[in-house]
């Protein structure tokens, strides 16, 4: 087991690419076990007909995908819990009894607490309360990783044969409100409205600006922009991650970092106070053992 261990707690295939593409790569180059839980299968993306050939559904393509990925960026484990896509707000699918948006949070939750047990990170990070553009299953994971978190380490929640364990540090994923801002301004001399972004026009920049959560910690990625965009092809049923896009060296100047709310320990002060997200992290706690 490494020494140093991050946990992401995401929602679908994918997230994990276009969303941490660049610090995952930078992490896992620097020795970090990193992991992922996937809680859907992605089986509401929307796929170009010709993209089934050779899979038997769009959750099987995508779940493909998301093994590729999870190849080339060398996460250490990869947890898939099998809910469905919920679809955005408003879509039938967001009705289906089965899908993770109406999972209910105890089960999803504890399905958290025991990987974080069994894992021991020292460091989690799931997305905003927002689920960062208003996605439901991010803001479902999103909920049951903040309620998991603390469960994790309660000896009065019960999980078969596993012991209580505390991560050090819990982060919310977040963009930097200028990056967003800039975006946006884009956009707008681009002629393109930034309340209708993506391939389904459901997704709106300004909303994401105002539910922008204060960001404490910024996370180099500059050196990893070509790892971040080989992951994010390889979801290529999903456009390979859409939005703007720009030369690596542009991108470099303009968002060389990664932003993050740090929901625990809470920071001292409403302002970027660290460059890793292991900064204060004691790395050589005793592990907690299984339960007898």
């Amino acid at each position: 087991m490494s020494a140093r261990r991050l946990l992401i707690s995401y929602a679908h295939p994918d997230d994990e690419s276009f969303g941490l593409g660049g610090l995952i790569a930078r992490y896992v180059s620097e020795g970090v076990e990193v992991s992922l839980i996937c809680a859907t299968n992605g089986d509401v993306g929307t796929v170009a007909p010709e993209m089934l050939n050779g899979y038997d559904s769009i959750s099987d393509l995508r779940l493909a995908e998301l093994d590729a990925a999870a190849k080339l960026l060398k996460l250490t484990h990869v947890y898939k819990l099998g809910f469905k896509d919920s679809g955005m707000v408003g879509s039938l699918t967001s009705e289906d009894p089965t899908c993770l948006w109406q999972a209910p949070q105890a089960v999803v939750t504890r399905r958290v607490v025991e990987i974080m047990r069994d894992l021991q990170p020292q460091v989690v990070i799931t997305f905003n309360k927002y689920g960062g553009y208003g996605h439901p299953d991010h803001i479902a994971i999103q909920r049951a990783t903040t309620e998991a978190f603390a469960l994790a380490s309660d000896p009065a929640y019960i999980t078969d044969g596993l012991a209580p364990y505390q991560s050090q540090k819990l982060y919310y994923s977040n963009i930097p409100k200028r990056q967003l801002q800039l975006a946006m301004s884009i956009m707008r001399m681009r002629g393109t409205n930034p309340r209708q972004m993506g391939k389904n026009k459901d997704i709106d920049l300004q909303a994401i600006v105002e539910n922008a959560e204060r960001v404490h910690t910024l996370i180099d990625i500059r050196r990893y922009f070509e790892a971040w965009d080989a992951a994010s092809q390889c979801h290529k049923s999903q456009l390979g991650g859409g939005g703007l896009s720009f030369p690596i060296a542009v991108r470099r100047v303009l968002t060389p970092f990664q932003g993050f709310t740090r929901v625990y320990p809470a920071p001292a002060a409403s302002r970027v106070d660290e460059y890793d997200l292991f900064a204060g992290v004691n790395t050589l706690e005793r592990s907690v053992t299984r339960a007898l």
